[in-house]
């Protein structure tokens, strides 16, 4: 279930609902992120729903692996999956998510838009994110 500040919000988060708005063609593309080989149960089998739409060709995927910063015996399994053509948002998102420096408003709002939120939903999150 989703923490009641994003239940508030006046329109539909895709956290959970990313294989649904993927295929009715709402979300061009859809982020996962966890330490290889502690992957929850949950997570494993949402990604094979995906997987299968993959091997249809309904969706790209894309894994990476990196280590994880001061953490040498864990990698960081970065899953992209995205529609036909909207390939180059995993290309954009792992160039905005390698960047140095702090997280910002700006970094945010490129974030939300290239995972599919309009404009009017990354204005209202960002006027309330520190509230």
């Amino acid at each position: 279930m989703l923490p009641k500040r994003l239940r508030q919000l006046p329109y539909v988060v895709h956290t959970n609902r990313e294989l649904g708005l993927m295929l009715g063609g709402l979300k061009p593309v859809a982020y996962f992120i966890a330490i290889s080989g502690r992957e929850p149960d949950c997570l494993i089998r949402y990604w094979r729903m995906f997987d299968r739409h993959v091997g249809l060709g309904r969706f790209i995927k894309r894994e990476f692996r990196e280590p994880v910063p001061d953490r040498p015996q864990f990698q960081c399994r970065s899953i992209f999956y995205s529609l036909p053509g909207e390939e180059w948002r995993i290309d954009a998102l792992r160039m905005l998510l390698a960047q140095p420096g702090a997280w910002s408003d700006d970094r945010e709002r490129r974030f939300s838009e290239l995972l599919g939120y309009e404009d009017w939903q990354n204005d209202y999150w960002l006027s309330r994110r520190g509230a």
